[in-house]
């Protein structure tokens, strides 16, 4: 159960990760980064961004170089939030692949059985 200092903290982060993201994805075409949910530890040391990547195919190429420039990340989420939170979180980025698992349940069920058999068999 988290308290209501954590959400209210992993609300916040959460809104300032998706701006810094929102800038880095407007040079390039085609990409986009949301952060899905944003926990935050009991001793508000530790931050886990779960993030849903569009195109899915290059999701874990865009996670690596996100996880290469978490310093970088985590200065500018420091800048934005220095006057709300006295200690900035360790950031830890991972992937929120629920959309990807909603498609493929959508996909089975499109097909008429959700057994997972062919029609064929």
């Amino acid at each position: 159960m988290e308290t209501t200092r954590q959400n209210k903290i992993a609300r916040l982060i959460q809104k300032d990760l998706s701006n810094i993201f929102q800038e880095q994805t407007r040079q390039t075409r085609g990409i986009l980064v949301s952060v899905s949910v944003v926990r935050v530890s009991p001793d508000l040391s530790v931050a886990r961004a779960y993030l849903s990547i569009f195109p899915s195919e290059k999701a874990n190429e865009i996670l690596d170089n996100i996880n290469a420039h978490t310093s970088e990340i985590r200065y500018k989420l420091g800048t934005l939030e220095r006057h709300q939170l006295r200690i900035i979180p360790e950031l830890k980025f991972f992937i929120d692949d629920s959309l990807d698992y909603v498609d493929n349940i959508d996909r089975l069920l499109g097909k008429g059985n959700v057994s997972g058999k062919t029609n064929e068999e």
